[in-house]
């Protein structure tokens, strides 16, 4: 296999991580956020039969946190490597495959759920177009010190 079928392959198994990613860049906060998922305190069908501590929880979050990221650099590294074409198309098909995930579970809700899930989606949209301007311009002026 060449470079390009490995760096796919090894993306597609990544995808559903960068996704999850995507949505929040620090990853989950220690104390959970209010938002679209409700308070999140990560306590799925394992955690809730392992019945942890406040403290375990905590340290679980930031392990999730640590993976989360590192899981990142390792996409953003592999990505780099393919050709503009490629990334372009990727980006595409990550972006249709999120709105219509969206647009789904928007379906799923009730029209006063939908108007407060629009304004919370249209908050989200607002902080990452901040937090990309504000990288953008921290590029432009970090290099010129």
């Amino acid at each position: 296999m060449n470079r390009t079928t490995l760096a796919a392959l090894f993306l597609a198994a990544t995808l559903p991580g960068m996704a999850m990613a995507m949505h929040g860049e620090d990853g989950p906060s220690e104390q959970g956020r209010p938002g679209m998922h409700g308070e999140r305190d990560h306590k799925g069908p394992m955690f809730e039969a392992l019945d942890l501590s406040k403290e375990q929880q905590q340290q679980m979050r930031k392990l999730k946190a640590e993976e989360m990221k590192t899981q990142r650099e390792i996409t953003h590294r592999y990505l780099d490597k393919l050709p503009e074409a490629e990334r372009q198309a990727m980006r595409k098909d990550m972006q249709d495959s999120h709105e219509k995930n969206r647009k789904a579970m928007r379906d799923l809700l009730k029209p006063e759920q939908q108007k407060q899930f629009d304004e919370m989606s249209k908050k989200m949209q607002e902080k990452r177009q901040e937090r990309e301007e504000f990288m953008k311009w921290k590029a432009e002026h970090g290099s010129k010190q």
